[in-house]
């Protein structure tokens, strides 16, 4: 248990944006993708995830971490497939916004997402890193009334706003965590993917990377940050979070060109570089491969929740 304090006290939560939305017309998106963390609450209908399409029914929640591929069925089933850029091109047909707080949970086929970063030592995305697969939430009423106060507290813009949703924000993710321990889900991959929380050499490399997105991150270097051999740290980053530390450093520096491209004007060429890619053409190729959509689609998304 104090190793879970320890690692909510390193989290730094960030609220990314909120929703309430009423689905128009079914549909069936293949591999959504994003950066950050999503809690969708449904209100009325359902919402289908997965390969299998497991119901999420209503009053219950769909938690997707970041970073995770998942297939996403909003309304009834149906055939009605589209991908992510068809949604992006035609979004309006699908979904509609609703803004009146006091309406939140009153339409049929509607339910809010609420996105959000939940980062250790602000450098790794916790539930990511524990390689969690999205699941359903299910008989939570605290989590569900931490969503539906943010929802209306972000809808209603008054006095204090920003400060209350933070505080909202960081009661979801720890009640996320709380869920996961309590209802003993993924014992595996958290006594697995959790313990190297505990090197102090693997956190130095992740600031490290952090710090230094846009420069050499060659193994050679993050041998000599983790005072390691060369031949070693490959072997020793794979060995304590499961993946090598390349593809690891790829995902970090497109999850920093989303956030450009989410909050800045600067050109794809200029965003490229500052996550360190010289090459813009082979900056594109790696962008579409992971999302499954172009650099300047993704400047004019903000996430599948928005509108």
């Amino acid at each position: 248990m104090d190793d879970y304090n320890k690692i909510i006290e390193s989290l730094s939560v960030r609220f990314i944006k909120s929703r309430n939305l009423k689905v128009l017309n079914p549909f069936y998106v293949e591999n959504f993708y994003d950066v950050e963390n999503v809690v969708a609450l449904v209100h009325k209908g359902e919402i289908y995830f997965g390969d299998e399409r497991e119901k999420v029914s209503e009053t219950e929640i769909l938690f997707i971490p970041a970073g995770k591929n998942v297939n996403l069925n909003y309304g009834p089933k149906n055939n009605n497939k589209i991908s992510n850029e068809e949604y992006l091109s035609n979004r309006e047909k699908y979904v509609g916004l609703n803004s009146n707080p006091e309406r939140v949970g009153m339409d049929e086929n509607s339910f809010t997402a609420i996105s959000f970063d939940a980062k250790v030592f602000d450098s790794v995305n916790f539930f990511t890193s524990l390689d969690l697969p999205p699941f359903v939430i299910k008989g939570n009423d605290k989590l569900r009334t931490l969503i539906l106060q943010t929802i209306r507290e972000d809808l209603n813009h008054k006095i204090g706003t920003e400060r209350l949703i933070k505080n909202y924000t960081e009661q979801i993710v720890i009640e996320v965590i709380r869920h996961i321990i309590e209802h003993r889900l993924f014992v595996e991959q958290l006594a697995t993917n959790g313990a190297y929380f505990k090197d102090p050499r693997l956190i130095d490399i992740f600031m490290y990377i952090k710090d230094n997105i846009a420069g050499d991150l060659s193994n050679q270097v993050l041998a000599k940050v983790a005072s390691v051999s060369e031949d070693y740290v490959g072997q020793y980053f794979k060995m304590l979070t499961g993946i090598n530390p390349q593809d690891y450093i790829e995902y970090q520096r497109m999850e920093a060109a989303v956030n450009l491209l989410r909050t800045s004007k600067d050109s794809i060429r200029d965003i490229g570089a500052q996550v360190g890619y010289k090459d813009t053409a082979y900056f594109c190729r790696r962008f579409k491969m992971m999302f499954g959509i172009p650099a300047g689609k993704m400047r004019r998304r903000e996430s599948l929740i928005n509108i």
